[in-house]
């Protein structure tokens, strides 16, 4: 069982964390090369290559083992190193270093489970070192009370990337589906690059702007959104923890312009990969507040005042790139280099768990709800 104290490098434990995540990745990643029909995206299998993938797998399995062994040499026990070279044995047994990639099949339904590997990995790859050199709370453990719950939310919404996209995507189609769009898309797709970026990012995220606040201002929609404000320890995972109605409304929100600007594959691709990193960042756990930069795109600093569990300061920040929106409609707040003093919602023994959170908001009485509302802090 992890302890709820701090990492320190230099102990063990840290390179026995990681044998023992690179382990499990090497074993889903098995499935994946057994399965490819059922559990890969083809989204994604058009991006990587089978002999990336065998590449990376020969990798996590030989950097498991280094791990591993590096915990038994710093710590000079195995309390930390064994489970990581078991499990990295096992895969091998399992036959991670023989599987190989090949052709698949059509399939009318599957999981993202390629997809939660690779953004894992990466997201670990990135977050964790820069939670661990440049934390903003330095008493925050990476084993908190409730980082089981927000690494249920990432899996989940992973694994049902198709529902998630598909069920997101209809709105717009929808609505919009039957408009003759031919002109505008090819317009749109013949500006330069850096500008047709700029206005996805820019229209993406006015919409969001709007479907957020809508969240904050309504009681009923309030009782779910209020899941992903409920988290009283910001990290990396924090962001994940989102309820899927929540999660439908704000990203049908943001492709309504995605789909009838019509932007270029390379642009959208962009997008999607900035998104994805960015939304992690601003919920990190890091005290770096990148100077300039601040001003032009939200940082952490900037998402953490959004998260402030006073009720004084509710109603601020909520851009998810560019802070001008928020000034443009009178909701910025960045006082300095200061920081909230805690985040959360203002509300006693609110529901901790996964399963808890997602009922939650069906059970609870829209008049016994405390409502994180613009209007209280933009008198």
């Amino acid at each position: 069982m992890p302890s709820n104290k701090r990492l320190v490098i230099g102990q063990g434990q840290i390179s026995g964390y990681l044998s023992i995540f690179l382990a499990v990745l090497a074993l889903l990643g098995i499935l994946c090369f057994h399965y490819p029909e059922k559990l890969t995206t083809p989204e994604f299998r058009e991006i990587y290559t089978k002999d990336s993938m065998e590449a990376l797998m020969l990798g996590g399995i030989i950097a498991s083992f280094f791990f591993a062994a590096l915990s038994v040499i710093l710590s000079k026990k195995f309390k930390w190193g064994w489970p990581g070279f078991a499990l990295s044995a096992l895969a091998v047994i399992l036959g991670a270093l023989s599987v190989e990639g090949r052709d698949v099949a059509k399939s009318r339904w599957h999981f993202g489970l390629d997809w939660m590997i690779l953004d894992l990995l990466l997201m670990v790859a990135i977050f964790v070192p820069l939670e661990l050199f440049f934390p903003k709370n330095k008493n925050q453990t990476k084993f908190h009370e409730e980082w089981r719950t927000d690494l249920t939310y990432f899996v989940i919404s992973h694994l049902f990337i198709q529902f998630f996209g598909i069920v997101t995507q209809k709105p717009a189609i929808i609505f919009f589906g039957w408009i003759g769009l031919d002109k505008l898309h090819i317009w749109v797709q013949s500006l330069p690059f850096v500008l047709a970026l700029f206005l996805a990012f820019f229209t993406t995220d006015l919409f969001q702007y709007w479907a957020h606040r809508f969240f904050h201002t309504r009681v009923s929609l309030w009782r779910f959104h209020s899941i992903h404000h409920s988290t009283q320890n910001m990290d990396w995972l924090a962001g994940s923890r989102t309820h899927f109605i929540d999660i439908f409304f704000t990203r049908a929100m943001t492709f309504i312009p995605l789909y009838i600007l019509g932007f270029s594959s390379a642009v959208f691709n962009t997008y999607i990969i900035f998104i994805a990193i960015h939304a992690v960042l601003i919920h990190a756990n890091t005290r770096i507040n990148f100077g300039l930069l601040k001003y032009i795109f939200t940082t952490p600093q900037y998402h953490h005042w959004h998260h402030c569990e006073d009720p004084k300061y509710y109603g601020h920040n909520f851009a998810s790139i560019f802070p001008f929106i928020d000034m443009i409609f009178g909701t910025y707040y960045l006082p300095g280099k200061k920081w909230p003093a805690g985040t959360g919602v203002h509300e006693a023994a609110y529901p901790k768990g996964f399963v808890k959170q997602s009922i939650y908001p069906f059970t609870k009485s829209p008049f016994d709800t405390d409502l994180n509302m613009t209007e209280t802090s933009n008198r």
